[in-house]
């Protein structure tokens, strides 16, 4: 054969491959982008969610708790922030079908509170008039983040170092910071801070685990049953980020089992609820102009507000511009 025959062979051949491969990667990259904004919306829904849980706080008018840490969450307000959000970003605002099949793939959100946790998730509710159970997604009852040493006393911790516990010595309860109790409880735990502090961070570490892996088990039955053909799991989280989410109170979200090309996506964010302690950037839409601006929390322009965002960066990779305030 001449080299031009072998030529066109070798054209035939490779032609083919080429094209697929260059199908796959265009594949790729647009699993890639989705993954990309899917993560932005996530990440802002649960910053808007984490701002939220203070907004109604006036800290001045709580009691029982001297502690900087404590402030009363307004977990409603948090998913309602969450879930708008997320909407918005998804473009299903005005979808109520679209918003209900998104629930399908959050399989859970935990709010983190001075002194337990609650955690958003799917429920059998029981239909009296129809004799059924229908699901549906609610906040369980809060639960504290409780320890048992081996000697039988039980110890609620909170994010600080103020505790509730049983000394089953002297068979009371007491209540107080662990360096105000350590010379006076019989309990081994008070009497040292620093086995105090590691075991208070595992312990609520290991609840939050816990309920997560309990709840996203139960989710799968529900994922089942409306054939939703993916196995919800607990990612695996860096001790670090642990760390830092129980310093304050705040909330997780999960969003899994998307499906992203050939693969699902799974991932999760951390929000912190004293986000509002420090100056927002407000996102909203000019109504003469219909161009996008983003803005300072004080700022007086009266443009419709449809976002919160932490810094200037943010909202100018979601499309806004900012604004010149007077």
């Amino acid at each position: 054969m001449k080299i031009t025959d072998w030529s066109i062979v070798f054209m035939l051949i490779v032609t083919p491959v080429l094209w697929a491969l260059n199908l796959h990667t265009q594949d790729l990259r647009e699993a890639h982008s989705l993954q990309l904004r899917y993560t932005s919306a996530l990440h802002t829904a649960v910053q808007d969610a984490a701002a939220s849980l203070n907004l109604n706080e006036l800290q001045q008018f709580e009691s029982g708790y001297g502690s900087s840490k404590f402030m009363r969450t307004d977990k409603e307000a948090a998913v309602s922030a969450l879930m708008t959000t997320l909407a918005v970003n998804f473009g299903i605002e005005d979808d109520p079908l679209a918003k209900g099949m998104l629930m399908t793939y959050i399989p859970a959100v935990v709010v983190i509170e001075y002194d337990g946790y609650s955690v958003y998730a799917v429920e059998d509710e029981a239909d009296n008039k129809s004799l059924t159970q229908e699901r549906t997604h609610r906040f369980r009852a809060k639960k504290p983040y409780v320890y048992m040493d081996q000697l039988g006393n039980s110890i609620a911790f909170t994010l600080d170092d103020e505790v509730t516990a049983y000394d089953i010595r002297n068979g009371q309860w007491i209540r107080g910071r662990q360096r105000e109790l350590q010379n006076s409880a019989s309990i081994p735990l008070l009497q040292n801070p620093e086995l105090f502090d590691a075991v208070r961070r595992a312990t609520i570490v290991r609840a939050l685990e816990e309920s997560l892996a309990e709840y996203m088990n139960r989710h799968n039955e529900y994922a089942a049953r409306i054939g939703v053909d993916y196995v919800f799991t607990l990612p695996v989280i860096a001790q670090e980020q642990w760390n830092n989410s129980i310093n304050d109170v705040g909330i997780i979200a999960f969003l899994q089992g998307i499906p992203v090309g050939d693969r699902y996506y799974n991932n999760f964010a951390f929000g912190g609820g004293r986000l509002m302690q420090k100056r927002s950037w407000i996102g909203g839409t000019d109504e003469a102009t219909g161009i996008k601006y983003f803005f300072k929390d004080t700022c007086p322009l009266t443009y419709n507000r449809e976002r919160i965002f932490t810094n200037r960066r943010d909202a100018a990779a979601n499309g806004y511009y900012e604004a010149a305030c007077p």
